[in-house]
């Protein structure tokens, strides 16, 4: 049969360009301390993006404006990443753009659209997989509730590696899931070094490992494994449907810390814990590599706010958060603290609609905070 041959081959090129991206792997990780400047690239991104990225870059200005001026930040606008250029061009990133991103440290990015159905895979995939941002970093915190949750989601491999990139067969469709023992160690390191530093004392392992026996069987080994380097800290497994539960049982759900699971995995749950924080809006997520970073909101770029006249209503709080986020990796913890103090003490309220505050007003709320 033709088409299965083609289907073998197709398979033998897949497996061939994922063993020569482990072989790349390194854990050069850079010292924002030692740096003489550090290069902060923005990009605004699709729908509420630019509207949200406006205040995000107001609040930086505000809280860096003496360290820009002394030449130790620069922060550079990045254009280009916008859908319709990259449908245009045919790109999830365009190379131009790649380029002026790779010659940033950190990057503050905005939502951008992911064309449906096609074969153009979303940008933060394909900068994911160029910037080799392993590990996707996302805080849920209620504190009236006691949950303090940070989801270590490993970021470039499982299902959206090969996402794009499947086999069809007549009658048949085809994805492919990867996992690795390099890529699985060092998301179980980063989540198992953060328990540590935090003073943590729990770390949930997230899988499907009865069913994925070979793929996520091999993630919850090699956690394990690692886990055997952190004495005095608790490793234990769930499936990741008990786990959707768990969250949304006040029971026990505070009684969970840090948790560390496949790509997948964590992008459905992480947005039930900020749904449960009260919205995806509310959230920020920093995806980090050892030699680059991105910070982002974690929710889309919302075109139907934007096509109904709501688009000034969006609410900035996850950019900001994740804004905090980045200023805490390039070694600003004060000026990350402040952010931080003035988020949790903003009575503004932005509900998304004309009931509630804009996305300027919040930020000039928060600037007066600042």
């Amino acid at each position: 049969m033709k088409e299965l041959e083609l289907a073998c081959e197709q398979f033998r090129t897949l497996l061939s360009e994922q063993l020569e991206r482990v072989a790349k792997m390194n854990d050069e990780k850079v010292d924002y301390s030692a740096k003489d400047v550090i290069t902060i690239g923005i990009v605004a991104g699709d729908g509420i993006g630019p509207i949200i990225m406006d205040q995000a870059v107001r609040v930086l200005h505000k809280l860096l404006d003496d360290k820009i001026a002394a030449g130790k930040i620069c922060i550079k606008t990045i254009e280009g990443l916008t859908i319709e250029n990259r449908l245009r061009l045919g790109k999830p990133v365009p190379e131009d753009v790649l380029a002026q991103i790779k010659s940033c440290d950190v990057l503050l990015k905005g939502p951008t659209t992911t064309p449906m159905g096609g074969k153009m895979e979303s940008a933060n995939v394909t900068l994911r997989r160029e910037l080799d941002l392993y590990a996707n970093v996302r805080p849920v915190c209620i504190p009236e509730e006691g949950i303090d949750w940070v989801f270590y989601r490993e970021n470039t491999e499982g299902e959206y590696v090969l996402g794009s990139r499947g086999v069809e067969l007549p009658g048949m469709a085809v994805d492919f899931k990867v996992t690795t023992d390099a890529g699985t160690r060092r998301i179980a390191r980063a989540a198992f070094e953060y328990a540590r530093q935090n003073g943590k004392n729990r770390v949930s392992i997230v899988t499907k490992a009865n069913i994925m026996k070979k793929t996520d069987g091999k993630f919850t080994a090699i956690c394990h494994e690692v886990a055997e380097n952190y004495p005095g800290i608790t490793a234990d497994d769930w499936y990741i449907d008990i786990m959707t539960a768990n969250l949304v049982n006040p029971a026990i759900r505070n009684q969970f810390q840090v948790f560390v699971l496949p790509n997948l995995y964590g992008d459905i749950i992480t947005d039930e814990a900020a749904q449960i924080q009260g919205g995806v809006g509310t959230a920020g997520s920093a995806n980090i590599g050892d030699r680059y970073a991105m910070f982002e909101a974690i929710h889309g770029s919302a075109p139907r706010m934007l096509e109904e006249g709501l688009g000034d209503y969006a609410n900035p709080a996850s950019i900001l958060k994740a804004e905090a986020m980045l200023l805490r990796h390039i070694c600003c913890a004060e000026e990350a603290q402040k952010l931080e103090a003035a988020l949790a003490a903003c009575k503004t309220v932005v509900t998304g609609d004309a009931n509630g505050a804009t996305c300027q007003s919040y930020a000039d709320s928060l600037m007066e905070l600042l």
